[in-house]
């Protein structure tokens, strides 16, 4: 096949078709070199990413060294950066991990406790003083790097409290399954914010709109799970489309649910939940 590439290619430029060849023969005398010699080059770069890891480790090891009922934070983005500078203001002492070199460079120079360091990895988990911490916040709205980090916390210090931030509901469950003492949704929380400062504003006496939302968060969202779909939904935000849909259903009169309760109704096994039951009279 080869050849005969060569062949129609020196036909259209010759000097071209001699190079092809000299490449073609100089694989054929290096192939025999590198096959007897692959066994040291694959020693010498698994040698080198093991000294890469062992150093990046050792890193971390020295920053948790004196820690003592630390936070670890996973992940030094905007949210774990915001979230790392609240708990330092209430001088709790945190250690963040992240995997982005630039970014951990550029804050390390500042002074911030943030190192080089794959959080889903168990001997990461060990360095950053594990057993010694008193939390751990997944910072990342990453599923499956969470399950991953959550199962290695589990196996080490299984009492550790874990919260984990999701964009919705879709994985809570899974989630909390799976060991997360709490998990924030991002879009539930939003939602929360801007009902909040529209209360306070008017005039909801703030101890009462905690309240309102202490209410929400202790019922793991489930008061907010489900909204109307509309159209142009999906459209500008394709992550809505995963969440729960919210229907309304009106019973004909001599329907077969009507005057039966929910449980003989048994909508359960079909995957529908009723969050509303409104009666219209009739005049």
């Amino acid at each position: 096949m080869l050849i005969v590439q060569a062949q129609s290619l020196a036909l259209l430029d010759p000097e071209f078709s001699q190079l092809v060849v000299a490449a073609m023969l100089l694989s054929m005398l290096a192939a025999p070199f590198l096959i007897q010699a692959s066994d040291k080059l694959a020693l010498r770069w698994s040698s080198t990413e093991w000294m890469l890891r062992s150093l990046a480790l050792h890193r971390v090891a020295t920053q948790s060294l004196a820690a003592e009922r630390h936070v670890i934070v996973c992940g030094y983005g905007r949210t774990g950066q915001r979230l790392a500078h609240l708990l330092e203001q209430e001088r709790i002492e945190i250690i963040a991990l992240d995997t982005d070199p630039e970014r951990v460079r550029g804050a390390a120079a500042a002074g911030e406790r943030v190192v080089y360091g794959d959080a889903s990895r168990h001997e990461t988990l060990v360095a950053a003083g594990i057993v010694r911490a008193s939390a751990l916040v997944i910072t990342f709205a990453d599923t499956r790097l969470a399950l991953r980090i959550l199962y290695h916390v589990r196996a080490l210090n299984p009492a550790l409290p874990v919260i984990v931030r999701t964009m919705d509901d879709a994985e809570m469950d899974t989630l909390i399954a799976a060991g997360a003492s709490e998990v924030v949704p991002e879009t539930f929380e939003s939602s929360l914010m801007l009902a909040s400062h529209a209360l306070v504003l008017l005039g909801v006496p703030l101890r009462r709109v905690v309240r309102r939302i202490r209410e929400v968060r202790e019922h793991r969202y489930s008061l907010m799970r489900g909204f109307f779909h509309g159209g142009t939904d999906e459209a500008e935000d394709p992550d809505e489309a995963r969440e729960l849909r919210l229907h309304s259903v009106t019973l004909a009169t001599g329907a077969r649910a009507s005057g039966r309760s929910l449980r003989e109704i048994a909508l359960d096994d079909l995957g529908v939940r009723v969050t509303a039951l409104r009666r219209l009279w009739s005049r």
